[in-house]
């Protein structure tokens, strides 16, 4: 008569039962030191040992993604304090030209962009410092620019950059161009840069597709007032 023997466990079927179990050791801590852990000289010798070296690698990982997360945190601190500045500017200027020093000051000197260059459309022209107001029929130039929906970065073609840059056109080797529309097309915006991977075709615009829309709701009363 032969004997039944008992099924034999699998290793999968032993680490799914300690899974489902983890606190099996805890009422059976003699077979701790019936366990083999492969090992070189120099690192755990005991499951103890082993999960506590586990742990302080997750608690290792943990605090770097906290410190990157953090980091993130600070530096949108910092840009949203910039940006709160440059606002605040833009709604305490009474003249284009306040708007143009508002936008020069708060690129330049806290974004670290190296120019920027201004262009409205009016019937009545004039220049002053970074802002050109012009009849749209003269900007013919930068047509594909404005009549875009949304900012572009990268390198503008060299009739462009002439357009908006003028004498500093041959030291920016990229830009970003910001369509300002409220209602209608009301100009454009340009930021440059005398570096060349400042601004790239391939990074998000949406800080600047914001600014474009602040800008374009304090120049359009400014610009109707002028048709007065």
């Amino acid at each position: 008569m032969s004997e039944n023997k008992p099924a034999e466990i699998s290793a999968e079927q032993v680490a799914e039962y300690l899974q489902q179990h983890p606190d099996f050791f805890s009422g059976n801590e003699y077979l701790l030191e019936q366990l083999y852990v492969p090992h070189q000289r120099g690192t755990t010798v005991s499951l103890v040992e082993r999960q506590t070296s586990l742990l302080r690698q997750k608690n290792r990982e943990l605090h770097d993604y906290l410190g990157d997360m953090i980091g993130v945190a600070r530096e949108n601190d910092i840009q949203f304090s910039k940006t709160k500045k440059m606002i605040l500017a833009l709604m305490d200027a009474e003249t284009l030209d306040d708007v143009a020093v508002a936008i020069d000051e708060s690129l330049c000197q806290d974004f670290n962009s190296d120019t920027t260059a201004l262009v409205l459309f009016s019937e009545q022209p004039e220049e002053q410092n970074n802002l050109r107001l012009m009849p749209r029929s003269e900007a013919s130039a930068i047509d594909v620019l404005v009549d875009q929906s949304q900012t572009r970065c990268g390198s503008l073609t060299e009739l462009q950059n002439q357009f908006m840059f003028r004498e500093q056109a041959f030291k920016v080797k990229s830009a970003a161009a910001v369509p300002l529309v409220k209602g209608e097309t009301l100009g454009l915006l340009a930021i440059g840069s005398f570096d060349a991977s400042y601004f790239q075709s391939n990074q998000g615009t949406l800080f600047l597709d914001y600014i474009g829309q602040a800008v374009s709701r304090v120049v359009s009363p400014l610009l109707q007032g002028r048709k007065v």
